[in-house]
């Protein structure tokens, strides 16, 4: 059986598919056309990045929500976890259940279900009132959603039969204070999966070679060597890099010098790189502005399939789409 995080994470990746074909045949959301809206899945997205809430809503529905709320900008983040919630929880709820039932109705706790049924550790933890996986191990040992030992399972079963009180339980508290461990989830996918997944995405469906950041040792620099989120092709090579930075409006200035920085330092090594900067959340109109003309190309994340294809253009030997040449040294005095 699946982890709440395995299904979570095959869900985001789900509809990241999803928004990205939904952004590319809607040229970045801004031309929404009913026949482009072909699974439910879509339109829950649309509704979702717009605010919107419509139980089972039709091509038709989301299209003209989209309408009325066309001045709104598209929250891409809500957008695509909405549905990810709903199937986590949705799978909480039956873990619930499938505890309940191995428990004889939280009567008994059998360490053997435990052992076997890893993957219902959150919901025993919320049962068992312990909230911190730090304390959990102090209790019963290392334990994790995976893989839970014999001895552990034991002293987990200890524990339970210890704190839980069958006629006390109130199963919609305890999925109700689960959605802290969901929220957890969903939050940690959305930093390591999300944004960059989107981007790469993009990338591949022009065929455009890249590595990630973990896949190099770091891009050279006037002043430093580091890694950023994309190089293009490779580190030895370079033709562009790529940073994809959320941002709020209270933050939007302090990432707006450090990337900056970043750019100039590369292309100041590389004059003829692409320097590109991927962009969602609450950025302010002037820290935009003064990045693009550091940035060749400062580009929102609906609009990242366009940024693919500029890319591949720039590769294929277009040397318009370079826009900046930063030349500088530094030597001694």
């Amino acid at each position: 059986m699946k982890t709440l995080y395995q299904l979570a994470d095959a869900e985001i990746r789900f509809c990241i598919k999803e928004y990205l074909e939904l952004a590319e045949a809607s040229s970045g959301l801004t031309n929404v056309q009913e026949d482009q809206i072909d699974s439910d899945r879509k339109a829950i997205i649309l509704l979702a990045g717009l605010n919107a809430s419509i139980e089972n809503p039709t091509a038709k529905i989301a299209v003209s929500e989209w309408e009325r709320r066309k001045a709104l900008p598209f929250d891409v983040e809500s957008g695509i976890t909405n549905g990810v919630y709903n199937s986590i929880r949705g799978a909480g709820a039956d873990y619930l259940q499938e505890v309940k039932t191995g428990s004889s109705g939280y009567r008994s706790w059998p360490s053997d279900f435990i052992k076997s049924n890893p993957h219902t550790l959150p919901i025993l933890q919320h049962l068992s009132g312990i909230f911190s996986k730090a304390a959990l191990k102090k209790q019963v040992g290392s334990v994790s959603d995976l893989s839970i030992s014999g001895p552990a399972s034991k002293r987990l079963s200890a524990l339970l039969s210890e704190r839980v009180d069958p006629n006390g339980i109130r199963e919609g508290e305890i999925l109700k204070r689960l959605e802290s461990t969901l929220e957890g989830i969903v939050r940690d996918l959305v930093g390591r999966v999300m944004l960059e997944s989107i981007v790469e995405s993009a990338l591949l469906s022009e065929d455009v070679p890249f590595k990630r950041e973990d896949e190099y040792a770091s891009l050279t620099g006037v002043i430093y060597d580091h890694r950023a989120d994309f190089v293009v092709p490779d580190e030895e090579r370079p033709v562009a890099f790529i940073e994809v930075r959320k941002s709020s409006s209270r933050h939007a200035s302090l990432y707006s010098k450090d990337k900056m920085f970043s750019a100039i330092n590369w292309k100041g090594k590389h004059p003829e790189m692409l320097a590109i900067l991927v962009v969602d959340g609450e950025w302010t109109a002037e820290t935009l502005r003064i990045m693009a003309n550091i940035f060749d190309y400062v580009v929102p994340l609906n609009h990242v399939n366009e940024l693919a294809k500029t890319i591949s253009d720039y590769l294929g030997g277009d040397r318009t789409k370079l826009k900046w040449l930063v030349r500088f040294e530094v030597d001694p005095a």
